[in-house]
């Protein structure tokens, strides 16, 4: 029998992907999903059906996601002007009412297109079974209100939505000791939700291609590096712009029970089944000391 090349090819992908989908088989992947991959109508839907094929096939995905693009088109159709200190959005009670409202409508969006695709989706808050409490978060000393650094998450609502068969869909809106609503950074919401529920993988969905020893040489991107090495990196001073805090919180989640962190250019479609499922992946993979590498060629 003489069959089409192209469906042996099919049969070798899915082939390749059996060791991964035994390995984290019922094992927490929280996905922090932002940037570019939330703007584009196709790369969104692209990210949703990776998301929803990985519950799908027994993992457990939780997503965290931003929306600062969006909170910034809709803070100036108010009349205002969104300003940042050191990354971080300056956020005055009124532009907290926009992020809060912003945040939300975006959540409920991708519940929406999780459930398109028949799995059940569930979106909350950080306020939600008071999942992530705050303190004031400050920018080289400067305040810039009410912007909130996590310091303490209960992650119990989350237990209970994996353990009902549902994808937790979460937007990085916190409270203080006094219940007032805080805009938390959205890598640092993912950060600290994966810590809480130690997660295998962490990924971060970012508009870079990963780690690079040298940004300005394409051909340096690191596929693989453990945790120890990527602070060495960190400490260096070699780390500009947004990967420095980025690769920080990185660490941080490998730190405290994350075996590996993902960083991905969501620019490419279904970055995150090629970075999963493939034996050479395309984006950084951050390990913990000692934790078996992903790469096996």
């Amino acid at each position: 029998m003489n069959l089409d090349p192209s469906i042996m090819q099919k049969a070798e992908v899915l082939i390749e992907a059996l060791p991964y989908i035994q390995r984290f088989n019922r094992k927490i992947i929280v996905v922090k999903y932002g940037g570019s991959a939330m703007v584009d109508e196709e790369l969104k839907k692209h990210v949703i059906q990776d998301v929803v094929l990985l519950k799908l096939v027994g993992f457990k995905p939780i997503i965290v996601h931003g929306g600062g693009k969006e909170i910034s088109s809709w803070i100036s159709k108010a009349g205002m002007t969104p300003k940042f200190v050191g990354g971080l959005r300056v956020t005055d009670e009124a532009t907290m009412e926009i992020a809060e409202m912003v945040l939300n409508r975006v959540n409920k969006s991708l519940v929406q297109l999780v459930n398109e695709l028949g799995v059940k989706a569930v979106g909350i808050s950080g306020k939600d079974g008071q999942l992530l409490k705050c303190e004031r978060k400050y920018a080289g000393g400067q305040d810039i209100g009410f912007v909130g650094d996590v310091k303490e998450v209960n992650p119990q609502v989350i237990y209970d939505l994996l353990e009902k068969d549902y994808l937790p869909i979460i937007c990085p809106i916190g409270f203080d000791d006094s219940f007032q609503s805080y805009n938390i950074n959205a890598d640092d919401a993912a950060c600290a939700v994966a810590r809480a529920v130690k997660a295998e993988k962490l990924a971060f969905l970012t508009d870079v291609e990963g780690l690079y020893r040298d940004f300005e040489d394409k051909s340096s991107l690191i596929s693989e590096i453990t945790a120890e090495a990527a602070q060495e990196m960190v400490s260096s001073g070699m780390l500009g712009g947004g990967m420095l805090p980025k690769l920080q919180n990185c660490i941080d989640a490998i730190e405290h029970g994350v075996s590996r962190v993902h960083i991905l250019d969501g620019r490419i479609p279904h970055c995150l089944l090629l970075e999963i499922f493939t034996k050479k992946g395309i984006g950084t993979a951050i390990l913990g000391n000692g934790k078996e590498k992903v790469i096996h060629e």
